[in-house]
């Protein structure tokens, strides 16, 4: 069976099935007081609430967890779920039926906010678990490790997998940018979601999970699953330190952070810095922006943890798909395509230039060497109008995110303006392909092997060794090892990913030389489609591992 692999690694193990959701009942007898049942379904969220917010304990698992709270407590539920109740609706059941109109007009929304809709279903599972007293959907716990397998996985209960039994993640739905796998990689977990074969498997069934080919085998044989033994013992990092190629050319790796508990984390792990700050956690599900001091403070945080390190910081990338109630944008009928990242200072200057003068004071009371890049800039005018900014505001070292074709096909008119930049695989994939990131039957098109992706990223980097500018890429395809391979090769000079995957590209680049990385590179631009780049990805550094940079057998 085959779905998405979105986080690397192998696990074999038996499968076990969350526990299924209630069923609500429209014959059920209503409640005798209304009023009484609407303060029953306003207590159940308020406790449900109060669930998602007890284990939200940092990082971006916390921001995650903490935004549902917000969901959970959101009046209009409990309005909506009183219009039922006063229609004769049992209890429980007007929870689910007001919920569900939601989830379908967030679905039908698209992008980020029909990722929202499995986080509102988790709080209504959990809501009518709680109206009609029986056990709470959730993780079971056969006392020994097992593969993991649902329909879909809510935050809340992936984000408590850390330290458990479950050693691997397998769901019928979900695509490479969801929740699951966005947490999946944070806690290391193999996992492949989107694969709706899965749901035949009963539990118990002995299951083989590879997470980078998104292949799950059942009943594998002895020899297979010794394979993954194996996979798992040499887990061990053979390396250490900055990223080298085998003859020493340097490939920064960095870590990709959401948090100031996320920064503590990562701060603590062999890498040389942050790549992509994202700092929307601090905008997120809130009425009013965060003040001057409250975002100083938070980037303190970040920055007093990577004393003397880098830290790549992304201004706000917020707007359409992912709406703030303070920015007051106009509903679109395209979000992808509309207002969002760079695109909404237009409208609102004074967000932008507030969040710079904090970056800027927050770094100097700091050793943290700060970078701050703009996303989703589309033209040379709109690199060089954020580049006067910033540095007017006191940024020393300003770059750019390239995700709009556009930027990257006039990288010789946009990189002058700038001190680096940092290509975002997942949005250049989305916008080169045609393709939806959230969709969970076009993940083929955002293979990040596709060829007219790699094309574009090997333009970028040519003008940019030209310009002597650094470029960098911070989406999902700079955790692959194979891949990062053929990045070096391409010219890519950092490589910024969750942080379990740093040690296996730091082994990765150490195996080959920049030359061989070359080659790769070369014959991958030449391949036609994404899997013949991978094969012959593959086949080239296998050949090349059988002989050491000294033509000695390794």
């Amino acid at each position: 069976m085959t779905g998405y692999g979105v986080s690397p690694g192998l696990a074999c193990a038996p499968l076990a099935r969350m526990t299924p959701p209630v069923i609500t009942d429209p014959d059920e007898a209503p409640g005798e007081n209304a009023a009484h049942e609407v303060q029953r379904v306003r207590q159940a969220l308020t406790e449900v609430a109060a669930q998602l917010s007890a284990v939200a304990t940092g990082g971006t698992a916390g921001a995650i967890l903490e935004a549902g709270a917000a969901m959970a407590g959101d009046p209009a539920l409990v309005q909506a779920a009183a219009q039922h109740i006063g229609q004769g609706a049992p209890t429980a059941h007007s929870l689910s039926l007001a919920i569900d109109t939601y989830c379908n007009q967030l679905e039908q929304a698209g992008g980020y906010m029909a990722e929202r809709a499995a986080d509102l279903r988790d709080i209504r599972n959990r809501a009518v678990a709680l109206l009609m007293d029986v056990p709470m959907p959730g993780i079971p716990r056969p006392g020994h490790p097992f593969i993991l397998a649902a329909e879909d996985l809510s935050p809340a209960d992936t984000a408590q997998l850390a330290g458990g039994d479950v050693v691997g993640l397998l769901t019928e739905k979900g695509g490479p940018t969801g929740h699951t796998a966005i947490l999946a990689r944070v806690l290391g977990l193999p996992a492949v979601v989107g694969c709706p074969d899965a749901g035949a498997l009963p539990d118990g069934t002995p299951v083989l999970l590879d997470g980078r080919a998104g292949t799950v085998e059942a009943h594998p044989s002895p020899r297979r699953r010794q394979r993954a033994l194996d996979a798992r013992t040499r887990a061990q990092p053979r390396t250490k330190g900055p990223g080298r190629t085998a003859d020493h050319h340097a490939v920064e790796l960095l870590t990709n952070i959401g948090t100031p508990a996320d920064a503590l984390r990562a701060a603590q792990a062999d890498n040389e810095g942050v790549g992509l700050f994202r700092t929307e956690f601090l905008f997120l599900d809130r009425r009013e922006p965060p003040t001057l001091e409250e975002q100083i403070r938070a980037y303190s945080q970040v920055f007093e943890s990577f004393e003397g390190r880098t830290v790549t910081v992304r201004t706000l990338d917020a707007g359409s798909d992912k709406p703030l109630p303070f920015l007051h944008l106009p509903r679109e009928d395209n979000p992808a395509l509309g207002l969002r990242g760079l695109r909404t200072a237009t409208l609102r200057p004074g967000v932008l230039e507030t969040q710079l003068a904090a970056l800027v004071t927050a770094q100097r009371r700091t050793s943290a060497r700060m970078r701050v890049m703009a996303p989703m800039v589309s033209t040379a005018e709109e690199a060089a109008d954020f580049a006067g900014l910033a540095r007017s505001c006191g940024v020393q070292t300003v770059g750019i995110m390239i995700e709009v074709p556009s930027a990257a096909l006039l990288a010789h008119d946009v990189l002058p303006h700038v001190d680096f930049a940092s290509i975002g695989t997942n949005d250049l994939a989305q916008y080169t392909l045609a393709a939806d990131r959230t969709s969970q039957t076009l993940g083929h098109l955002l293979d990040p092997w596709q060829p007219a992706l790699l094309t574009l990223v090997a333009s970028v980097c040519g003008v940019a060794g030209a310009l002597d500018r650094p470029v960098g890429v911070c989406g999902e395809a700079a955790a692959d090892p194979l891949l990062a391979l053929v990045l070096a090769g391409l010219g890519v000079s950092g490589l910024s990913m969750a942080a379990p995957a740093v040690a296996d590209v730091r082994d990765a680049l150490a195996d080959l030389t920049l030359e061989q990385c070359r080659s790769l590179a070369a014959a991958v631009l030449d391949a036609t489609g994404p899997a013949t780049a991978r094969a012959t990805a593959q086949e080239m550094s296998e050949a090349f591992r059988a002989v050491a940079p000294n033509g000695e057998g390794l």
